[in-house]
């Protein structure tokens, strides 16, 4: 005790002579400032607002730096009081203070000591790692002796306001809180302007032990309240330090856009402005949300939206998944790969009219069809499982018919619609043209729904596709032309055309809306994914709905998944004005035409240059005069047998198409007897010959296949 007694006496004596001539190099406050990084990083929207706060420093707590102006008065007056009522007064070291702890430490036995430390002095630890106390929170007389000559240089470059202002954005609080920011809002969740005088005692009381107990908090906030304003209400203290001190830190309610941030934010303190708008952006979460609750008992958990601007590219709007509603809700879907079902159908048919190979009034076969593949026989089948006969090329688009897609596929070739796909920016196409096979007509690649909706703004930019872009501070893309502009206005033409869909989803559905919007369904093998991509003159709109999980949906279209969402998010875009169609580009010839067809009537068309039919006329009769073909069993077909089941009960359906019903059969040279047509046969081991025949006997069809598995008769 002797020993401490001296050290103190020859403290005060060295710090009354010779802090005089302390020299240290420290910080200038704007330096500080400047390098002040909170540990939150925040994407804000196109004005500016934040649209969502992201952890990047998750050792401490600091949000954006305060200015002392946009402190409660309040919590200022508090803390000086508290800690340093002589603040304004001293430079840098308060004498007083510095000689009533001496006396305490020399003179008053078995005393803790008193500490002299100015809010300067406290600064000064803060920004020199050398002068931080020990783990027990103690500091040598060395480290209090090099604390008050770093304080007496600040005070010689740094004003009152901008040392309070600093120690109160540096200054720890409690636990992982850094800063008067932090603090308030994680506590009390306010900003430090709307801080009231019961918590300011509380945070000022929570200097003195950051990590003690709500009830010793507000213990010593009771007595710092009486010394400052004799009366306060120790009850109330008491509750709100239980309250604020001893649950979880309250959280921030913006919580908009997590996925997009996790792609732009990349260190703390970070703030990027995206091209999002707030207002849209929660408009399209709440609207996920409200359907997908609409939804949950048919096994639906999952949705993304995308919203393009279709002149710029700016993304306004990028909702990854539901949320809470999502056991996968990090999952982002707007960049996550699904296969795409029939939403790649309109570059098929694009392409087609771009090489004058069809037009939209050439009438396509929708019929039974099987298509021998080196993997085996490719049998398509429609949605509804029927057909519908001779269609046109605006009807089997607008009514996503699969048969007559796998028909234009086959007359166009696997490899230019592989690089067709390409060019609109599907990359993820990996595989090779025959990997997919026809199948890819009916979407069997998988897409991400950011670059399927950038697609589809290509055909509203007239078949240039531009880059999307996320940042205000990015330049826009440069666009290249990769689709011809008349064939891509005459197929956003047919995806705008309600009469033309209404074979498939009626004439009241849910891709009308109240402006002029070209859009398409799609749902993946299984019911495992729904899309909805369409595009008005103005923006384009992407949703995405299934489950991250991969697991099937219940009973859910495209049409009662996606749909619906796109329906509300388009509405609203256009809720201030209508949108209208792109006039036709040069080159483009319209014309009234009459079809024949079971379900189109009279209807104005148009055609590229040189494509249109002299008379405008069209006539859908090939059907009736076409050549029958063999539909079932394909060439090259093998039918294993199943052990399990009697012989007598196993059967195959020789199927043809067209079907006349004066058709013949012959199987290995013998003649069998058909039912209008159709004929049912139990299938004999070995390899066998299947013969088609009209009325006279001439042969139209034939198909060689072979049955395994069962024993020889």
């Amino acid at each position: 005790m002797r020993a401490r007694r001296f050290a103190w006496v020859l403290f005060v004596a060295l710090s009354l002579f010779s802090i005089a001539s302390f020299s240290a190099d420290y910080p200038t406050y704007d330096e500080v400032k400047r390098d002040y990084a909170a540990s939150d990083a925040l994407l804000l929207d196109r004005n500016g607002v934040v649209l969502q706060a992201l952890r990047m420093d998750k050792k401490v707590l600091r949000l954006p730096w305060v200015a002392l102006d946009d402190l409660s008065l309040a919590m200022r007056d508090t803390l000086v009081l508290a800690e340093d009522k002589n603040f304004y007064e001293h430079g840098g070291v308060d004498w007083k203070a510095v000689v009533a702890a001496a006396w305490s430490n020399i003179i008053q036995r078995g005393n803790k000591g008193r500490g002299a430390s100015t809010l300067t002095m406290q600064l000064a630890g803060l920004l020199d790692p050398a002068l931080r106390p020990t783990k027990d929170g103690s500091r040598s007389l060395s480290q209090k002796w090099d604390q008050m000559g770093a304080a007496r240089e600040l005070e010689k470059t740094w004003s009152k306001p901008e040392i309070l202002e600093a120690y109160f954005n540096l200054v720890p609080f409690r636990g992982e809180l850094i800063g008067i920011n932090a603090a308030s809002q994680r506590l009390f969740g306010k900003h430090p302007s709307g801080l009231n005088r019961n918590e300011a005692l509380l945070l000022a009381a929570l200097l003195r032990g950051p990590n003690a107990s709500g009830n010793k908090v507000s213990q010593r906030a009771c007595v710092l309240g009486r010394s400052i304003a004799g009366d306060v209400g120790c009850k109330v203290l008491h509750d709100l330090a239980i309250a604020s001190f001893e649950s979880s830190y309250q959280v921030p309610q913006e919580d908009l856009a997590p996925h997009l941030a996790r792609r732009l934010l990349t260190k703390p303190g970070e703030h990027i402005s995206s091209t999002l708008s707030k207002k849209l952006q929660r408009f399209a979460l709440d609207a996920v949300k409200q359907h997908l609750m609409g939804l949950s008992e048919r096994h639906v958990e999952d949705a993304a939206i995308v919203v393009l601007d279709n002149a710029t590219g700016d993304v306004l709007a990028y909702v990854g998944s539901s949320g809470k509603l999502s056991a996968a809700a990090n999952v982002d879907g707007v960049m996550a790969l699904r296969q795409a079902g029939s939403t790649l159908k309109p570059f098929l048919y694009e392409l087609a009219l771009e090489k004058r190979l069809l037009t939209a009034a050439s009438i396509l076969d929708d019929s039974p069809l099987n298509l021998t593949t080196p993997s085996g026989l490719y049998i398509p089948q429609n949605y509804d499982k029927e057909f519908k006969g001779p269609v046109s090329l605006r009807v089997a688009l607008a009514s996503s018919l699969n048969i007559p897609a796998v028909r234009t596929l086959a007359l166009i070739g696997l490899e230019p619609f592989h690089n067709r796909l390409h060019e609109v920016g599907l990359e993820s196409l990996t595989e090779s043209a025959q990997f997919y096979g026809y199948s890819l007509a009916l979407g069997s690649a998988e897409v991400t729904l950011l670059t399927l909706s950038n697609a589809y703004r290509t055909l509203a930019n007239g078949g240039v596709w531009k880059p999307v872009r996320f940042r205000l501070d990015e330049a826009q893309g440069k666009g290249r032309r990769v689709m011809d502009a008349r064939a891509s206005f005459i197929v956003a033409d047919i995806l705008s055309d309600n009469n033309a869909r209404a074979l498939t989803f009626g004439l009241d559905n849910l891709l009308a809306v109240s402006t002029w919007a070209a859009v398409k369904t799609g749902t993946s093998k299984d019911m495992r994914d729904n899309w909805c991509i369409g595009f008005s003159d103005r923006y384009t709109v992407g949703v995405w709905v299934g489950n991250y999980s991969g697991a099937s949906m219940w009973d859910v279209s495209g049409v009662t998944g996606a749909a619906p969402i796109w329906h509300e998010v388009m509405n609203y875009l256009h809720s201030d004005r209508p949108g209208t169609a792109k006039p036709p580009p040069a080159g483009l010839v319209e014309g009234e035409v009459k079809m024949d067809t079971a379900v189109e009537s009279t209807h104005k068309e148009w055609f590229i240059n040189g494509t249109e039919p002299g008379e405008l006329n069209v006539h859908a009769t090939f059907a009736s005069t076409r050549t029958p073909k063999i539909i079932y069993p394909g060439k090259g077909t093998l039918i294993a047998l199943d052990p399990d089941i009697p012989a007598g009960r196993q059967w195959i359906e020789f199927t043809a198409s067209p079907q006349p019903p004066d058709l013949r059969w012959e199987l290995d040279g013998n003649e069998l007897k058909t039912d209008d047509g159709q004929l049912s046969w139990q299938p004999v081991y070995g390899k066998h010959q299947l013969i088609l025949l009209d009325a006279a006997g001439q042969e139209l069809d034939r198909v060689g296949f072979e049955v395994r598995g069962g024993a020889a008769n």
